[in-house]
């Protein structure tokens, strides 16, 4: 009988403790492993920085990743950027001090719908390239290259003329491009009309002479009137004073009329022949002094801001590259090129012993502005050219975009001065810009389209017209005729 109790009571201590385990396990909540997804890796000193992989950043740091599940608890709000409170054109993609009065950067939440621009997922802005500058001010100068051609200094030419008629005895220069120096003889001209004026001024000379001892004041002083009138008809024709005198001492007229050269030069034209009769004003030789000429360059419109009468200007020519020739701008035309539409700007050049600056020549000019602007500059490349207006995108950061509308100033070392729109110690976005601006518009498109009109006054409706269009709707009774009738009848019968 014990032996039977031992039995019982062991068996139901096991039923015991086996109940008890079952029930406590069935109680015990059932965690599920589950893995988080990774949506990319970043770096954690500037979130902007991501890798679909993990890598390490440029200071040594790991990315961390960034999970899908990584949402912030219902009822707080997500950041989008931080700005600067008294400047809200600073921002900033993380916590900081504002770079002006010092006070710390307020975060611009995503839920107020007070984050302006537009989103781009901060892995889309890595794929596309995004590069971003801060806006600075800047000095901006002019360095203007463009072509050039020599040409004659016009107040260095000489046209050799003669006043009277005659004939060529002897050409002392007969040949084109010969040099000549100021005061050689370039020919003799027999013409008689100057010997016969010569022989009238060598008889008023010797009746001055006789009428010297005369007591009559008024015949002395008519006698020196004449050979004064005859003298001053020898220089109308360009008798020198020195050949006056030669005459004077040789008491008889000469033949021919020697013609010197005015001024030193090469000479460009020669227009007569040995024994070749001559007309008064027909050009006989042309003669242009080379030590000095003009270089005139092509200035496009937007770039006469820049040029300054007396600014130094380098010459570069392709046959002369070791010589550094320097000139100096010294007239700015007033008129602007037709075909070109370009203006023309007047360099001077004093040529080189040898004469390398030959007229005609092209030659390559750099022209460094004295003009500098210290204002605000944007690289050329951020902005956006639209025709109708100019753009360039304001990166917020956070991922924010802004495109912003400005008004450009001069466009000098690569930079464009802005005058309106940005703001100093922004960053502005220097590449794949296009793509911003393409989904900024995309994105107001669509917001337009799915904004409705609002108009403050409601449409008058005219209770008549609200009944007359529900009668067409009311149910009219159906009429059947007899043999309709009929027929149903007879099918309902059967």
């Amino acid at each position: 009988m014990k032996k039977i109790v031992l039995t019982a009571m062991v068996c139901i201590s096991i039923g015991f403790a086996a109940g008890w385990f079952l029930f406590h396990h069935q109680n015990q909540p059932v965690i599920k492993e589950t893995a988080r997804k990774v949506l990319y890796y970043q770096n954690p000193m500037n979130p902007e920085m991501t890798s679909p992989t993990p890598k390490k950043a440029p200071d040594g740091m790991d990315y961390v990743p960034v999970y899908a599940e990584a949402e912030k608890p219902s009822g707080q709000r997500k950041i989008a950027y931080y700005q600067d409170p008294m400047h809200p054109w600073y921002t900033s993609d993380k916590p900081g001090k504002a770079p002006d009065c010092g006070m710390d950067l307020v975060p611009v939440y995503q839920e107020d719908n007070s984050a302006k621009g537009i989103y781009i997922n901060p892995t889309t802005v890595q794929n596309i390239g995004v590069t971003t500058e801060t806006i600075s001010r800047r000095k901006l100068t002019k360095t203007i290259r463009t072509s050039a051609i020599v040409e004659f200094d016009e107040t260095r030419l000489y046209s050799i003329n003669t006043k009277f008629m005659g004939w060529v005895e002897k050409l002392y220069v007969d040949y084109t491009g010969r040099a000549v120096k100021k005061g050689e003889p370039l020919l003799d001209l027999y013409s008689p009309d100057i010997v016969s004026t010569q022989e009238e001024y060598l008889q008023a000379l010797r009746y001055r002479e006789r009428l010297q001892k005369s007591e009559l004041a008024t015949a002395r002083r008519e006698a020196d009137e004449l050979v004064q009138s005859t003298r001053r008809r020898l220089k109308y024709w360009d008798i020198t004073d020195r050949e006056i005198a030669s005459l004077t001492l040789r008491g008889k007229p000469g033949r021919a009329l020697t013609i010197h050269s005015p001024a030193s030069g090469i000479v460009t034209d020669k227009m007569v022949i040995d024994g070749q009769q001559v007309m008064p004003g027909m050009t006989l030789y042309k003669i242009a002094d080379l030590t000095t000429v003009w270089v005139t360059a092509d200035i496009y419109q937007y770039e006469l801001d820049w040029i300054r009468l007396g600014q130094e200007v380098s010459l570069e020519m392709s046959y002369l590259p070791e010589k550094a020739i320097q000139g100096t701008v010294t007239y700015i035309y007033p008129y602007l090129d037709t075909a070109t539409r370009t203006a023309k700007v007047r360099i001077q050049v004093l040529n080189t012993p040898d004469f390398d600056l030959k007229p005609g020549m092209f030659a390559t000019v750099k022209i460094v502005s004295l003009v500098s602007l210290d204002d605000i500059a944007v690289p050329e490349q951020a902005i956006i050219r639209s025709g109708e207006r100019n753009v360039v995108i304001i990166s917020l950061g956070g991922g924010y975009f802004d495109p912003r509308n400005v008004r450009l100033g001069a466009s000098a070392d690569g930079f464009v001065q802005i005058l309106e729109g940005v703001h100093e110690d922004e960053k502005v976005v220097t590449s794949a810009q296009f793509l911003i601006d393409s989904e900024s518009n995309l994105k107001a498109s669509i917001a337009g389209m799915n904004q409705p009109e609002k108009t403050d006054k409601k449409p008058e409706i005219d209770p008549k017209q609200v009944d007359e269009f529900f009668e067409d709707f009311e149910p009219k009774p159906v009429t059947k005729s007899a043999e309709e009738e009929h027929k149903l009848d007879g099918m309902e019968m059967k």
